[in-house]
């Protein structure tokens, strides 16, 4: 049964109201791929899940971050991971598919989300994954010492509604993710941006301020500011391999493109550094960017 507030029906579709934000999420039942479905919060998709066979992404950029973690260490190799931002926990579930028996840490703020996506669309329970209530800031900062040097993947894929609220975009918030990456460990930033690319500039900038080595991979007219759409930033402390590159235009979607040394220095080139003081929250899409037919 749907739920809304106080768990009354509300449609044809699991959903629920969520109390922190009043944002409405919905599970709704991918029409053309059987066994999957797509969570969408407040008008916008969110995650995509394919329950049968959970190592099968769909959105672009997930994909792009599912490529990520492919590359890193051994195929198949447990990694230690932390995810900013749940959704229905498309790539953790991705991670345990393809690596299984790695450690993973799902931050999300909204616990009825949370909820409705376990009655829902349950996870293994083989699975060790963990789930923490809170904002992903003030979570981070009370992760255990343990994690600290040990985490092979953090992913920042927060969204309130269809836009990245401000305090986890800036140079501050970064700062207090990058102890925790592990020598071969990256930061993965999902960030949604439209013509001109402003604020992925700017974030751009950020993520170079506080890490040594950061790379940008999207869609080819993405990149060139030419529509609206997802650009991943992949950040370490230590040398990207430069052999992922091939791999990652190679593996799709397509057409795609990397930026990387002089290019991204071309890229950010005038943008500012993002602090708590002059950080912003990710533009809106237009409405035509998210069209959900039922």
């Amino acid at each position: 049964m749907s739920t809304g507030r106080k768990g009354e029906a509300t449609d044809e579709h699991p959903s629920v109201v969520l109390k922190l934000s009043g944002h409405t999420a919905v599970i709704e039942p991918d029409r053309f791929t059987p066994g999957s479905f797509q969570l969408v919060v407040d008008g916008t998709p969110q995650s995509h899940v394919n329950i049968d066979h959970p190592d099968e992404l769909f959105f672009e950029y997930i994909q792009r971050i599912g490529h990520v973690i492919d590359l890193l260490g051994d195929p198949h190799e447990p990694i230690t991971a932390v995810h900013l931002g749940a959704g229905a926990l498309t790539l953790p579930r991705y991670v345990e598919a393809t690596r299984p028996g790695s450690r993973q840490q799902v931050v999300e703020i909204e616990s009825d989300l949370i909820d409705l996506v376990r009655q829902v669309l349950p996870w293994d329970k083989r699975a060790q994954l963990r789930v923490r209530h809170g904002d992903a800031r003030e979570v981070l900062g009370k992760l255990p010492a343990g994690l600290h040097g040990a985490v092979d993947l953090v992913v920042v894929d927060i969204f309130s509604g269809a836009r990245t609220p401000k305090h986890v975009t800036s140079r501050e918030f970064f700062a207090l993710a990058a102890p925790l990456l592990s020598p071969r460990g990256v930061l993965a930033v999902n960030v949604a941006d439209g013509p001109g690319l402003a604020f992925a500039r700017g974030q751009a900038a950020t993520l170079s301020a506080v890490f040594s080595h950061v790379i940008g991979f999207a869609e080819t007219q993405v990149l060139k500011g030419r529509r609206f759409g997802n650009i991943v930033f992949v950040a370490a402390h230590t040398p990207i391999d430069l052999n992922w590159i091939p791999r990652l235009l190679a593996n799709g979607p397509h057409p795609a493109k990397v930026i990387e040394g002089a290019e991204l220095k071309a890229f950010m080139a005038g943008s500012l550094v993002a602090t708590d003081e002059t950080s912003t929250q990710s533009p809106l899409p237009g409405r035509t960017v998210f069209q959900i037919g039922h």
